[in-house]
């Protein structure tokens, strides 16, 4: 374990980030349940003072990734089946050689920003994965959607639609070029992100991350009142940003509780990405 000299961010900040990713993606033996060194120890490994090792603890405290018992040490928590933050995991997921980001969602927009300060590092040489797949799976907004809907009547508002379909194409297309653009500037070795649609509304999102931990969350539904090209429409809608999502980590063998919800989330994501959806250009 090191530091970058060349990473701006404050010690402690980095300590955690090195910490968390070795904590999610179980280098240096971390597992559920695994002490880790003491506060001593630590600023020894990394070169600082104590205190910078205890703000960066309290982070992880902070993030449900350790708990604290006193007197004991700090231990790496399970984190199957907790409401979690996404941006820490998927930064640790790109610190694999083979980065591979499944969803399944409405949009992307969350995922879109969430991406953004680790590929930030693929740019700046501080996270250098050979390479990088994404597989966006978001609903055709181009025809009548369960959600979002006019509350009188539950009318389909094309309008409505249109917005929606505008959405997903901003954050797809986002997505699409900040990823692929690394290999066509030699940053990364392969650099790919499909996009495919499906006919059902999207109710709850979906992450795969490298084959390895999922997370999943049901997408709270709100009345809401805007204006759009004119004109006010009171409808039913969807807000990503307020998912509580949970996180499904595999575990150390097939039979764990971990593992089978990674297995069947990526069972389910492969079978609807191969049998019902399909491409359409203008949402890629």
């Amino acid at each position: 374990m090191s530091l970058d000299p060349d990473d701006p961010r404050p010690p402690y900040q980095q300590v955690s980030s090195v910490l968390r990713a070795a904590i999610l993606t179980r280098k240096e033996g971390f597992v559920p349940g695994d002490k880790l060194p003491s506060g001593p120890a630590l600023a020894k490994r990394f070169g600082v003072a104590r205190g910078t090792v205890d703000k960066a603890l309290d982070l992880l405290r902070g993030e449900g990734l350790i708990v604290t018992r006193q007197g004991s040490g700090s231990f790496v928590r399970e984190r199957t089946e907790r409401p979690v933050g996404l941006r820490p995991h998927l930064e640790a997921a790109f610190e694999e050689s083979a980065v591979t980001i499944d969803f399944a969602g409405f949009s992307s927009e969350t995922l879109h920003s969430a991406m953004q300060e680790p590929l930030d590092k693929v740019r700046s040489g501080r996270l250098a994965p050979e390479s990088i797949t994404v597989r966006l799976l978001l609903p055709d907004a181009t025809g009548p959607m369960g959600v979002p809907v006019s509350v009188d009547g539950l009318r389909d508002e094309e309008a409505l639609r249109k917005r929606a379909h505008h959405i997903g194409v901003t954050n797809a297309g986002g997505i699409k070029h900040s990823v692929e653009v690394l290999a066509e500037y030699g940053l990364v070795k392969s650099a790919r992100v499909e996009v495919r649609v499906h006919r059902a509304s999207s109710l709850f999102k979906l992450y795969i991350l490298n084959g390895r931990e999922a997370f999943f969350g049901f997408y709270p539904l709100r009345e809401r009142t805007l204006a759009y090209e004119g004109q006010s429409y009171s409808f039913f809608d969807i807000t990503g940003k307020d998912t509580t999502l949970f996180n499904h980590s595999a575990g150390p063998d097939d039979a764990s509780i971990g593992s089978q919800y990674v297995q069947q989330a990526q069972r389910w994501f492969n079978s609807v990405w191969e049998t019902i959806a399909y491409e359409r250009e203008a949402q890629a």
